[in-house]
């Protein structure tokens, strides 16, 4: 009876030791929500420790490092981009604790490869998280196709090819990816690609954030070729009459048009003085290039790739 109780005491101050230690690193996480406390946070840093001070809930830690990695990242381009010097090693805790957590790697693969404001500007570092990725869910066949955009983002078009096509060999791999391989090879960043690439994801995904994000560079796309396509017409207005229209009605007048344009969210078009063609709210178009004031800056956070 003695022995027992000699040891069940020592056992229960290491549990009573372990919960205090998880309690202060929840705490040292929950400090990230602060854009200053974020430069300065002090954290543990190895997944094996952490994987010990979770007391078996390893999922739920890797949700809480990845729920801190989005705010991160979120505070850090809201106020203007930084060097996001803590990205990688939270979606590297995230991965590590879980690595069947797809979304680090749907997601914070582009957090990472996009370049400053709106990301780190670590490509090899994204490429690393989702090849890991890869190695931990081999079956996935969205995590290949993530990999041949990050890749494609960056141009490197053969590297995209030879990622699209390493996903379609799977048994359950969508067509689209044998498909999306042959056309980086050929036709590498070009507008139809592009498209293409964001239709795949909006029709395979059932992520409905997934889904969102391609709809919104669906609609900038159309928004982009809209805006370069009037501002064309616009040209051929002047050559005729030899002065800029000053409204769209009277580019119908001239037969340019067929009715007042708008844009992918219903919204008319602005014609401004010289012939340039804005949106309405650049802030309902999410990614969009084109027809977008001078030193407009997005309000809100947004994901540059699937």
């Amino acid at each position: 009876m003695i022995r027992k109780r000699n040891v069940a005491l020592p056992a229960a101050a290491i549990l009573v030791a372990s919960f205090a230690a998880s309690a202060l690193l929840l705490w040292r996480i929950d400090r990230l929500r602060s854009n200053a406390a974020v430069e300065d946070a002090l954290y543990v840093t190895s997944p094996k420790l952490l994987k010990r001070l979770s007391l078996g809930y390893e999922g739920l830690l890797a949700d809480i490092y990845w729920t801190r990695a989005v705010q991160y990242y979120g505070a850090m381009h809201h106020s203007g981009g930084g060097d996001y010097k803590l990205l990688w090693p939270l979606l590297n805790i995230a991965s590590q604790l879980d690595p069947h957590l797809t979304r680090v790697y749907e997601f914070g693969g582009p957090f990472l490869s996009t370049n400053p404001p709106n990301g780190a500007g670590l490509p090899q570092r994204g490429v690393e998280l989702v090849e890991f990725g890869i190695q931990e869910n081999p079956d996935n066949w969205h995590l290949y196709y993530d990999l041949g955009f990050i890749h494609y983002d960056l141009k490197d078009y053969n590297a995209a090819a030879e990622a699209f096509l390493r996903g379609s060999k799977l048994p359950n791999a969508n067509p689209v990816l044998r498909v999306l391989a042959a056309r980086m090879a050929e036709h590498g960043g070009d507008v139809e690609t592009a498209r293409m690439m964001w239709t795949a994801t909006f029709e395979t995904s059932s992520d409905k954030d997934v889904r969102q994000n391609a709809l919104d560079h669906l609609r900038a796309l159309k928004a982009d070729y809209d805006v370069t396509e009037l501002e064309r017409l616009v040209e051929v207005y002047k050559k005729n009459f030899k002065v800029f229209p000053t409204t769209f009605e009277d580019m119908v007048v001239a037969g340019l048009l067929k009715g007042i344009p708008a844009d992918p969210t219903g919204h008319a078009y602005k014609l401004e003085p010289g012939g340039k063609v804005l949106v309405s709210n650049p802030d309902d178009l999410p990614f969009v290039q084109k027809g977008v004031p001078p030193g407009y800056v997005p309000k809100h956070v947004v994901i540059d790739r699937p």
